[in-house]
């Protein structure tokens, strides 16, 4: 199922996506006679999820998606964990090897944004670029889990763009504070379910910018599959649920490569990957 969050007007709820139609939560609270929580997060990790989920066939989509603005479907997750240099391409791109392991850095949860908002950037900032990534939901909590296990604790999938201001990047030879500006994490549009995703190890995925292509690639490329990144992960840090792990990005980024522009003000992102939905945002440039 595709599950997101929503608000109209000053009102947010949260619900099911399917062909442009919305069952929002009111209406399966109607439709179902389960009293749902307020929070995505305790819906989707404290077993109310999976009670509806048997109840689903009883659900009507009324309302159109377009009435909503589409929010971010987790606004308030444990971690969120982006790896580097995660794509065989990428790495070429950049004449770098892969690295053997997980190479992480944390963004705080003030960069996440939903579909068709901005990624609104400070003026100082240069060199602004762009990273469609595979971004796995954690379901259960899990310390120390091996590869086996690993695909069990994902809830979900979603699109991420891990936005980088690359001027900083190479002034601070660290990533936080490049990556951690607010709005730098659009996600979304919503979460598809991990059973929706029979192989989320061969999904097309691709970015344009302003309708030109710039990423064109698969997440087949990784160098760590997802259930060694996961695995790895969960030996350094307890996983929890809610956790977003952003598992890299393929070629095609500007970031060393002479033939691209970076972003600027009024520029039009919209990235792709199969059977999960598009990310549509626009810069604006903060005065």
């Amino acid at each position: 199922m595709k599950i997101g969050r929503f608000k109209e007007s000053k009102k947010e709820t949260f619900g099911f996506v399917k062909d442009g139609q919305v069952a929002t939560r009111e209406e399966i609270m109607y439709a179902t006679g389960v009293p749902l929580p307020f929070s995505i997060k305790d819906f989707l990790f404290d077993g109310w999820y999976e009670e509806i989920k048997k109840k689903s066939p009883q659900l009507s989509y009324n309302e159109k998606l377009s009435k909503y603005t589409i929010l971010a479907p987790i606004s308030n997750p444990p971690k969120i964990i982006c790896l580097a240099f995660n794509y065989t391409d990428h790495a070429k791109e950049q004449k770098t090897n892969p690295p053997e392991e997980p190479v992480i850095v944390m963004k705080p949860r003030t960069t996440l944004t939903g579909t068709n908002s901005e990624i609104c950037s400070p003026f100082f900032v240069e060199k602004l670029d762009y990273e469609v990534e595979l971004a796995l939901v954690i379901g259960k909590t899990c310390k120390n889990i091996d590869e086996s296990q690993s695909m069990e604790a994902i809830f979900g999938y979603m699109i991420f763009n891990d936005v980088s201001a690359r001027g900083i990047q190479f002034q601070d030879k660290q990533f936080t504070r490049a990556k951690g500006f607010d709005t730098f994490a659009p996600c979304g549009p919503w979460i598809t379910t991990a059973d929706e995703v029979p192989n989320p190890q061969n999904l097309k995925m691709t970015t344009k910018v302003n309708g030109e292509l710039r990423q064109n690639s698969s997440t087949s490329k990784m160098f760590l599959k997802i259930p060694s990144i996961v695995s790895k992960l969960s030996k350094v840090m307890t996983l929890e649920k809610g956790d977003i792990i952003s598992t890299g990005t393929p070629q095609g980024v500007v970031m060393n490569n002479p033939n691209l522009e970076f972003l600027k003000n009024g520029d039009k992102i919209e990235m792709e990957i199969e059977k999960l939905g598009k990310l549509e945002n626009t810069i604006k440039f903060l005065d």
